[in-house]
């Protein structure tokens, strides 16, 4: 008997009755994301606040924002990128890298110079607007968050649809809030017990470069305009950014009215006269003009819903056909008390993925509720973002956001070029169009390189190789970037300077390092992989891609443990603990001895600084101890009771107050435990699971082995 997946799903409806500032309940579809407070609506954003890095410029967690809404703060002349370019010595003489002149703050207000923050933040993610409930509908003047009694809300992750009961003063409401899965639509159901017309007011910034905070509250450089329609219970608001542009389209059931109460507040509601007590409404959202080769899959080509039902219908349907195919994974059986916790997790991550993972761009690490690094995407935290999705049945979520590598090649080309060596070197830190961002960190990355190949070989696993095929081009370009930048080093190649590995505090020295132990071993499992794809596709041989391989320089060992890097001889124990990604995220290679790598995590267990870590840490190491056979470290790990390692009551990895929801760390929990339970070829059954977990699971894939 399979599992059942509604009681699976159901028993971790997410339910409270009061809120929570940390956790607001958040809905989407990929391309949309909305927050919501416990209205269901945005009525009181202060609830919520998001500090950022900036105490003089709290945000809100309270976010509307999409895949395709981007704007930027207009300069003449606009800084070029080339101001921010630094010319570093290699073996292949003066090299060109986008560099910072400040060291990056991971606390406090970033440093630079004016153009180099500029383009560090622009383009932006934008806010698209707050939409609360008006306090008129209330017969309030005015309300704060003292008028606010909850009475209960939750969310119905079969359905994707949100309920709340709460009381304003002495009125009562009922709320429904759903999103859209196809279309950027947003839609209401709401009931009242008040004698006054129903009304919600929309509320819409400027763009913001701040860190935690898409909104800026001024009046000057954008533009709100209302249009009426034939149709009473229907009108159009378009909103102009400088040079961006977006439309909301409204829909209601009743006759409405519409009218600004400050240049950009839009207080819109029932006509008097009409019924008073229930009103569905729905309000579209759509880019008017893309910028930033922001891609259109929603909003644009498709119209939008006529009414509300239609968008609580297609929620309803689309939520549970999601839950019921795929993979599923129940600890009902569970002896271990801290099962059902993980369970919540994974439950809570899958749909959490879905939101903020599954768009026509790569997500940014705080998906669609708030910005960090101003919206933009983080190229090495793809994988952690979503590649759970193929080992979970689900390899088209995955494919969504790929096709935004091939708009991205011609520039990912360039640089190797720029750099001296052939193939496409992925950049790091990109808004939609693909630019690197100024930084003293992330150009200087490697190990996002070989994501592409790990994608393609997980979808080839998942769909065969005819759908794999279609990314061919983009796993040949990338390994030819790979066997073309190891330097020569005596009867080796190396990963030389510059570089930073994944573990970032090693930064300062990027014009030393050598040879990554991570990345050595991911750079050989990934040509390994793109040579066996030619051979698959009948192609010949590339004998670079074999000669670089095989020529790989071994990673060093000290004291029977595996350094962070091979030279210079340091020992950091903060930050990452990266040096553990080379077997576990890292497939067994023989770049890499089992015995010295259970050595190194043993080591790394014993006395590294947690509070310097990060939320995909816990999962990688999960990964590392399943792949040596110890599946008690592995459990461990990955419900270790560490700062970073917190899930907030509505799924999210909290990390800190500038960081407060963090979804590599989710996306990661879900790879982990499908190798731990389903484990790869040839490995024992539920090679990650210590006694007392008893997991019962379908539809979860063999992870590469």
């Amino acid at each position: 008997m399979g599992i059942d997946r509604r009681a699976l799903v159901t028993r971790h409806t997410i339910r409270r009755t009061q809120t929570d500032p940390q956790a607001p309940i958040q809905l989407g579809n990929g391309e949309l994301g909305l927050s919501v407070d416990c209205t269901g609506l945005q009525t009181f954003p202060e609830l919520h606040p998001s500090e950022g890095r900036d105490p003089d410029n709290v945000g809100t967690l309270l976010g509307t924002q999409s895949q395709w809404g981007w704007h930027t703060i207009p300069r003449d002349p606009e800084p070029e990128l080339s101001s921010a370019v630094r010319m570093f010595d290699t073996p292949r003489g003066e090299v060109p890298y986008v560099d910072l002149s400040a060291k990056t703050s991971a606390s406090g207000p970033e440093k630079g110079t004016e153009d180099e923050l500029w383009l560090r933040e622009n383009p932006h993610r934008l806010m698209l607007g707050h939409i609360g409930l008006a306090p008129s509908a209330a017969g309030l003047e005015d309300m704060t968050p003292e008028d606010l009694t909850v009475e209960h809300q939750e969310l119905d992750l079969w359905t994707g649809i949100a309920h709340s009961q709460f009381t304003v003063g002495a009125t009562g409401f009922d709320v429904r809030t759903a999103v859209h899965p196809d279309q950027d639509t947003v839609a209401w159901s709401i009931a009242s017990n008040s004698i006054h017309p129903l009304a919600v007011t929309l509320n819409f910034p400027y763009g913001s470069g701040a860190w935690g905070n898409a909104s800026d509250w001024v009046d000057e450089g954008h533009q709100t305009t209302v249009e009426i329609t034939q149709d009473p219970g229907r009108l159009i608001i378009r909103r102009t950014v400088d040079e961006t542009q977006y439309v909301l389209e409204i829909n209601s059931d009743q006759p409405i009215t519409a009218h600004h109460v400050e240049p950009h507040t839009i207080l819109l509601g029932l006509q008097q006269g009409t019924k008073p007590q229930t009103w569905s409404l729905s309000v579209g959202f759509r880019a008017e003009h893309p910028v930033d080769q922001a891609r259109q899959t929603h909003g644009t080509s498709a119209p939008w819903p006529d009414a509300t039902p239609e968008v609580f219908e297609a929620s309803a349907r689309w939520w549970e056909h999601h839950w019921s195919t795929g993979g599923a994974m129940s600890f009902a059986r569970s002896t271990d008390p801290r099962a059902a916790e993980l369970e919540r997790r994974v439950v809570l991550s899958q749909y959490l993925t879905v939101i903020n993972c599954t768009g026509s761009t790569p997500p940014q690490e705080t998906g669609l509720m708030v910005n960090s690094w101003r919206g933009k995407f983080h190229l090495e935290m793809h994988w952690w973002h979503s590649a759970h999705f193929a080992l979970w049945g689900r390899p088209h979520l995955l494919e969504k956001s790929l096709g935004w590598y091939r708009s991205a090649l011609p520039g990912a080309k360039q640089t190797a070029q720029d750099q001296g060596v052939t193939g496409a070197r992925w950049q790091k830190q990109v808004g939609p169009g693909g630019q690197e961002t100024p930084s003293d960190i992330g150009p200087f990355l490697l190990w996002q390189q070989p994501h592409l190949i790990y994608f393609a070989e997980l979808l080839r696993q998942a769909s065969g190789m005819e759908v794999a095929c279609q990314y061919a081009d983009l796993v040949f370009e990338t390994a030819e970037f790979m066997a073309s930048h190891p330097v020569r080093d005596g009867e080796s190649l190396s990963l030389g300077s510059p570089l930073i590995p994944a573990q970032e505090c090693y930064g300062d020295l990027k014009a030393q390092l050598k040879d990554p132990t991570f990345e050595l071993a991911y750079w050989y499992w990934g040509l390994d992989v793109a040579i066996a794809w030619r051979e698959k596709l009948g192609l010949a041989p590339e004998p670079s891609w074999i000669e670089t391989r095989d020529l790989l320089v071994r990673p060093a060992l000290r004291d029977g443990v595996y350094p962070a890097v091979r030279a210079p001889i340091l020992d950091r124990r903060r930050d990452h603990p990266s040096v553990l990604a080379a077997l576990g995220f890292t497939p067994e290679t023989p770049l890499i001895e089992k015995d010295s790598m259970e050595a190194t995590l043993l080591s790394v267990l014993q006395d590294w600084d947690w509070e310097s870590t990060w939320g995909w840490d816990y999962p990688m190491i999960a990964m590392t101890a399943t792949r040596l056979g110890r599946p008690d470290l592995a459990i461990d790990a990955l419900l270790m009771p560490a700062g970073k390692n917190t899930y907030l009551s509505n799924g999210h990895n909290w990390q800190n107050e500038g960081l407060p929801l963090y979804l590599p760390g989710n996306g990661g929990l879900l790879a982990a435990i499908a190798l731990m339970v389903a484990g790869w070829e040839d490995s024992p059954d539920y090679p990650g699971l210590p006694p007392g977990f008893k997991v019962d699971y379908e539809g979860i894939s063999l992870s590469p082995r």
